[in-house]
This record gives C-alpha cells, structure tokens and sequence, in this order.
C-alpha cells in the first residue's frame, strides 16, 4: 500500500450494504476509517488486476496449465478440486 500518496477527498455513491461493511469494519478495528477501508480495496483491486495481468503474460509465454499440473497445484495448496 502506498502510504505517502497526497490525499484528495471526493464524495462517492455507494449501496448502503457496501456502505455498512465497512463501517462495520472500522467498528470491528479491521480499518481505521471508512476512508481507508476504501483505499485498501481499491489498492487490493489494483493488486489483482497487476496479477491478472502477470498471469495473462506467463500463458501467453507457455500456455495455460495442463489438468495435470492443475490437479498437483491443487494438491499441493489443499485444495479440492
């Protein structure tokens, strides 16, 4: 996360479930304020598109996994396939 980001404030619309989520996260002590709690999902949301987009360059050099390397994958990390 980048923390010495010049901050700007905006308003925003949101549904009023995404709303008490995080409230209720700053509540429960997993986010200091709804402010951050935003930021951390939008950095997580960057994250996953950087690692999206890592996967896409990795298949394009050598192809997607085969189901025999899916299945050891899925054993090794404990997962049920």
């Amino acid at each position: 996360m980048i923390m010495s980001m010049t901050r700007q404030k905006i308003a925003i619309t949101l549904p009023e479930e995404q709303v008490a989520a995080a409230r209720q996260a700053v509540a429960d002590g997993r986010a200091a304020s709804v402010s951050a709690y935003i930021s951390q999902a939008l950095a997580r949301r960057d994250a996953d598109e950087e690692l999206a987009e890592s996967i896409a360059e990795i298949y394009a050099e050598t192809g997607p996994p085969t189901e025999e390397e899916r299945t050891w994958a899925r054993r090794v990390l404990g997962i049920q396939p």
